[in-house]
């Protein structure tokens, strides 16, 4: 197996028939218009095909592979590691869901710096988050550690419709009343802990044992 980048003609690259990973047209977009705008991708990972002569297998890169030859590109920057079924097999279950998640704080930062030089509405063209979502996050204030609280506290980040939020601040509001925490951030989380608490109280002992 070796990691040397080498350059194939597109032509010559076979996606692999049981490649599992999917992207959604407007994410494939998103993937299109950075190579265009940068030129730079993350090499393409291939095997030599085990059928076809002079010819290579994708085991990951599927979509930049698309996205490539949709740019007009003729041939791609590829790695090739010399692997057999099984391993490929094993590659292809997990070289595209092995991922880590955002620490939201720094994810926060990048939005906000990209937001200074770009438009919400251009910036979505190019990042996961949507416009509106662009917007709210670089709006959102991370809310500052009691220091009477030990342990690391978790962010929960999501986003509901207007309907969706009227219900959930009425919930929060009444679950709320009789809360003695100081900040509003902090009477919210409790509130909500409780009636999520509240609601698994409800539920079946054998629900929540499966649970």
């Amino acid at each position: 197996m070796t990691n040397s980048v080498r350059s194939i003609a597109i032509d010559k690259l076979i996606a692999h028939p049981d490649n599992p990973n999917r992207m959604s047209t407007a994410t494939f977009g998103k993937l299109v218009r950075n190579i265009e705008r940068t030129g730079r991708y993350e090499p393409i990972v291939v095997r030599p095909h085990p059928l076809r002569r002079n010819h290579f297998q994708i085991i990951n890169g599927h979509h930049r592979c698309q996205a490539l030859a949709k740019l007009g590109y003729k041939a791609a920057d590829c790695v090739v590691w010399d692997i057999d079924d099984e391993e490929a097999d094993i590659l292809l279950a997990t070289l595209n869901r092995l991922c880590g998640s955002d620490e939201l704080g720094r994810k926060l930062n990048l939005l906000k710096r990209l937001n200074k030089s770009m438009e919400s509405r251009e910036l979505a063209r190019l990042v996961p988050q949507t416009a509106k979502q662009i917007e709210r996050l670089t709006n959102l204030k991370m809310p500052s550690r009691p220091a009477e609280v030990k342990g690391f506290l978790n962010p929960l980040v999501f986003f509901v419709n207007d309907a969706q939020q009227e219900t959930i601040e009425k919930a929060l509001l009444s679950a709320g009343e009789l809360r003695s925490e100081k900040t509003r951030a902090a009477k919210r989380a409790a509130a909500l802990a409780s009636i999520a608490g509240e609601f698994i109280e409800r539920l079946p002992q054998s629900t929540r044992r499966n649970n």
